[in-house]
């Protein structure tokens, strides 16, 4: 700003601007004292995902699911960010199978053995909000599908690795389809990660595919979302016709996709992991 000194990290941003790099905002740039509320915000939806994980089980419905997540998060005093969130009617996204994201809990949708099911939850406590999401597998699964949840992890993992102080979004997108690749899998360019914090949906955009070097730059103080949704086979998706909420996304062939997501910090060494 105008007659503000500029700081070391301004300085950083600027000269990268300079050599034309799209940088951010410095609203975008969060203080002490939003990181500690998004942390805590962290902490309860964490806290609902163990939840699941503790009471989840072959013959439960995924609206029993939801009934979990609102449950526990009413009795930490916050708010699930899905619940209404552009017409979304539950408070959590329970996502079966070859439904890629989105998935609304029903009563009639009842976990069978060897479903796989992602479980995304978005927590909003005293204004800041976390963001993370689990897959898990009932009972016992086919092998096929134990690898598709595992590569998923991996490629979560990978993305945060290569999410480095003044990198850019797109090293984080390059990394995790090649490791995808290496395993035939599709890499879902429809949706993406993204910043948040302040707001559920913020910049950057974070895709899970890209170039080295390409997106926005990453600056310490961003917070921001992972979240790969890696496919068995075709990275194109759908939405369900029948969903009169317009929300399910599903895989064009049908196959199975997995999705693992978390919050993230990015610090002067690194990204530090908000949600678990």
């Amino acid at each position: 700003m105008p007659g503000q000194a500029l700081t070391e990290m301004d300085k950083k941003v600027l000269a990268w601007q300079n050599k034309g790099k799209e940088v951010p905002t410095r609203e975008l740039i969060r203080t002490p004292e939003e990181i500690e509320g998004i942390r805590r915000a962290g902490v309860v939806n964490t806290g609902v995902l163990d939840e699941v994980a503790r009471q989840i089980h072959a013959g439960m419905s995924t609206l029993e699911i939801d009934d979990i997540c609102m449950d526990y998060c009413q009795r930490h005093g916050a708010i699930p960010a899905c619940l209404n969130y552009e017409g979304f009617p539950k408070s959590v996204c329970t996502s079966i199978n070859e439904v890629v994201c989105h998935g609304i809990p029903k009563a009639e949708d009842v976990l069978e053995e060897g479903d796989i099911i992602n479980v995304d939850f978005t927590t909003i406590l005293d204004g800041f909000y976390a963001d993370a999401s689990r897959m898990f597998i009932i009972g016992k699964t086919t092998p096929e599908k134990e690898q598709l949840v595992r590569v998923a992890k991996e490629c979560l993992e990978i993305g945060a690795e290569a999410a480095k102080p003044y990198g850019t979004v797109g090293d984080i997108g390059y990394a995790i389809e090649k490791h995808a690749k290496k395993y035939h899998y599709g890499v879902v360019r429809d949706l993406c990660g993204h910043g948040v914090g302040l707001k559920f949906h913020e910049e950057p955009d974070v895709p899970h595919y890209g170039r080295r070097g390409h997106g926005m730059l990453l600056v310490p103080g961003m917070v921001f979302t992972i979240e790969p949704m890696i496919n068995m086979g075709s990275w194109r998706v759908f939405i369900d016709a029948e969903d009169p909420f317009g929300w399910e996304v599903i895989s064009e062939d049908e196959l199975p996709s997995a999705q693992w997501e978390h919050t993230f910090l990015m610090t002067e060494h690194g990204v530090e992991i908000l949600t678990y």
